[in-house]
């Protein structure tokens, strides 16, 4: 397969950048929190549009930023030494990040944060008193990590999956899984792409958002809160699941590079650096019509 999405090039990079004396190179790309989108821009800089309550969108001064992240009320920001920045709500310390180093892919959940180091360990902060989504200390060999809501996936190097958190719809019930190339995780349900773009799912699917086992040719996956989206080989895009705010409309998306979903909107990284957003504009969310990334 030709592409894994564009945030696992982004790791293999920064994996790069962490270990030599190479020129930085920043990759385009966007998250989806809550209620607001963040895009990393060419030039390591950050853009964020949408609810800014809690200071999720103060990050005008961010620099030298290689990847970003976006939690319910926070935004999280990779740094090219391995350090982590982070603003917006925190109330149960998913902030606390500025102690951490030799970190080479971040995500972030409801209200904690998750970090995964150089040596394939994993760190965690905030949400400890709520369902153990922070019990990731023994967690080795992991390659990839993603949180949303209250729980919190790792993909292993031998393409199989852990998870821990909240597993009231299931959501956690991924150690059968086995090829697993990429993960994504929602409030209620996992999402896995197999290496031959294939994709499973656990969890709640009163809204069929894990009814994805047609899915075929498949490269990334991002999940929403009851909706799932995924990107094909050829750049075009599926959904399925809740539509009441219009989020799963993607049906005439071309030429992605990448695509996240959160909770009632989802969000598209075209390969000419500019942006486009589906579902919930209540906050401003989905104005990203201006954005040019690249």
């Amino acid at each position: 397969m030709k592409r894994l999405g564009i945030f696992l090039v982004a790791i293999a990079l920064i994996t790069g950048m962490l270990s030599c004396d190479q020129p930085v190179e920043y990759t385009p790309m966007v998250a989806a929190g809550g209620h607001h989108t963040v895009g990393l821009k060419s030039d390591g800089t950050v853009v964020v549009v949408g609810d800014n309550g809690y200071g999720q969108c103060d990050v005008g001064g961010w620099t030298d930023i290689v990847q970003v992240a976006a939690g319910y009320h926070h935004t999280v920001g990779l740094e090219s030494d391995g350090s982590v920045v982070a603003v917006g709500w925190n109330e149960k310390e998913q902030c606390n990040v500025g102690s951490w180093k030799n970190v080479i892919q971040v995500a972030a959940g409801y209200r904690h944060t998750v970090g995964l180091k150089s040596d394939g360990t994993v760190v965690a902060a905030g949400g400890e008193d709520y369902v153990g989504q922070c019990d990731v200390g023994n967690w080795t060999d992991i390659t990839q990590v993603c949180a949303n809501g209250v729980h919190t996936v790792g993909l292993k190097s031998d393409g199989t999956v852990v998870a821990v958190g909240d597993n009231s719809y299931g959501q956690c019930n991924v150690w059968d899984w086995t090829g697993v190339m990429q993960v994504a995780a929602s409030s209620v349900h996992t999402v896995g792409v197999r290496s031959d773009g294939t994709v499973v799912a656990v969890g709640d699917c009163d809204e069929g958002e894990c009814n994805v086992g047609n899915w075929t040719d498949i490269e990334q996956v991002s999940a929403g809160w009851h909706h799932t989206v995924g990107l094909r080989s050829d750049s075009t895009v599926v959904a399925t699941g809740d539509n009441d705010e219009g989020e799963c409309d993607v049906g005439n998306w071309t030429d992605m590079t990448q695509v996240t979903a959160t909770l009632h909107h989802m969000v598209g990284l075209k390969s000419d650096g500019t942006v486009v957003a589906v579902g919930d504009n209540e906050w401003g969310q989905c104005d990203v019509g201006d954005w040019e990334l690249n």
